[in-house]
């Protein structure tokens, strides 16, 4: 079993910059993508960024693309996202998801694709 947790979030005024963190504990040898996701209230959860395993290449909502840049230190089982001008619309539960597999283009951006969530953190961007 892997076990997720998320920690970084917190209130920041528009323009500002948060760095996520994804802990994770278990066989994370077993998880071949990694994704961020976020949820507003009242709002279904949406796709932010993914990784895969062996693969340098990100993926990106394209709302976030060239703010947020994630990662993963493979050596401290770790997934980041780094976050830089923040902005009201970017306020929302995020969360950390993994899977065992190896997720092609078309279902990465999908929640359902994912087998293991955190508990997720909140980020709020206002002034």
């Amino acid at each position: 079993q892997v076990q997720l947790v998320e920690s970084g979030g917190g209130l920041v005024q528009p323009g500002g910059t948060l760095r996520l963190s994804c802990a994770a504990s278990g066989r994370t040898l077993s998880m071949n993508t990694w994704g961020w996701f976020r949820q507003a209230p009242g709002k279904d959860r949406e796709f932010v960024a993914a990784i895969r395993r062996g693969n340098s290449a990100q993926y990106y909502k394209e709302s976030v693309k060239g703010r947020f840049v994630m990662s993963r230190d493979n050596g401290e089982n770790t997934v980041s996202l780094q976050m830089t001008r923040l902005q009201p619309e970017d306020t929302a539960v995020y969360y950390c998801a993994a899977t065992s597999s190896r997720l092609i283009l078309s279902t990465l951006r999908s929640p359902e694709s994912y087998d293991v969530w955190g508990e997720g953190t909140q980020v709020t961007v206002s002034a």
